[in-house]
């Protein structure tokens, strides 16, 4: 008699869950376009073919197909047909998209856009994504102008809400949808916008180190060349964070500035001694100074502008 209880409640067990077993919708993505990349607001336009293939036809995509972190979603096609007990929806989708940048190697940056689909109606219980990876899943030459894509990876995994939505039934704050997931990894050609943005500030640098060409004992000139590129430094910095957004961090751009910026100090501080040797009548002294200290600020300034700019670019 127990073993028949057993039975009959293992029975029982397995034909619940074969009833709560979550459907799976096969969901594919093709990338047509990503444009409209803004880094002070944060946000960039995604352009894409989207495909679901499902069984349950209560699955109502086209109401309640939902994009998070997007800031709009507009459907331009949307196709339903039904291949035997299966449905096939595909739909062309632009997505304004709020996302996060890091900067630290700006511009020679690696960016990750982000991408998910989920479905509002059901949770993991009911609906699980699984990825259809068949083909390609971007079009290489319309897709990103001025960027390189180095990859671009799809992925299915749930999405845990620390709430109830208000639903009294659940006693758990706490809720799970399945969530179809896409990963774009896009690096920068950078290098002609790194001497637009950059071109200013070695300028300034440059006139600062003409300095050491000027007699010592022309004061005014040598002093008012450095301020005035030093001011100019400080401008270039202020134009390119202008298009940049905030960060907490110590940037590239920073970083070069800062160089720029002391080295020019520096220029002015030999400037000084050297005017301070004048005056004690050692004018030959002064120029070997000035010879022996214009060499070596010119390498160190190479060397560590070398430096920093080759470890953003392999970051």
């Amino acid at each position: 008699m127990l073993g028949l209880i057993l039975q009959l409640f293992c029975t029982v067990t397995v034909s619940l869950a074969l009833q709560t077993t979550a459907d799976t919708v096969k969901t594919g993505i093709y990338v047509t376009s990503i444009h409209d990349i803004d880094f002070k607001d944060k946000e960039y336009t995604i352009n894409f073919w989207l495909w679901l293939k499902y069984k349950n036809k209560e699955f109502n995509f086209a109401d309640n197909l939902e994009v998070p972190q997007a800031k709009t979603v507009s459907k331009s096609f949307s196709t339903i047909d039904t291949i035997g007990n299966e449905v096939y929806m595909l739909m062309k989708l632009q997505c304004v998209m709020k996302d996060s940048w890091s900067i630290n190697n700006f511009p020679f940056d690696h960016q990750l856009l982000r991408l998910s689909i989920e479905n509002s109606q059901f949770d993991s219980s009911s609906l699980i994504f699984v990825p259809d990876t068949l083909g390609k899943q971007f079009d290489p030459r319309f897709t990103l102008r001025g960027w390189n894509i180095d990859s671009l990876k799809t992925s299915a995994a749930n999405k845990i809400y620390e709430t109830a939505f208000g639903d009294p039934g659940i006693k758990e704050p706490r809720t799970e949808y399945s969530s179809y997931k896409v990963r774009i990894g896009i690096s920068r050609d950078a290098f002609g916008l790194f001497w637009k943005m950059f071109l200013g500030m070695y300028v300034a640098f440059l006139i600062a180190y003409m300095c050491f060409y000027i007699h010592a004992d022309s004061i005014d000139s040598r002093f008012g060349l450095s301020v005035g590129s030093l001011f100019a430094v400080i401008g270039n910095k202020y134009i390119i964070d202008g298009s940049l957004p905030e960060s907490t961090t110590f940037t590239l751009v920073d970083t070069l500035h800062g160089i720029t910026l002391i080295f020019i100090l520096a220029v002015i501080v030999s400037t000084a001694l050297s005017l301070r040797l004048i005056k004690r009548g050692k004018e030959e002294k002064a120029q070997k100074f000035d010879r022996t200290f214009s060499i070596a600020l010119l390498v160190i300034y190479i060397l560590l502008n070398a430096f920093f700019i080759i470890k953003a670019i392999n970051a």
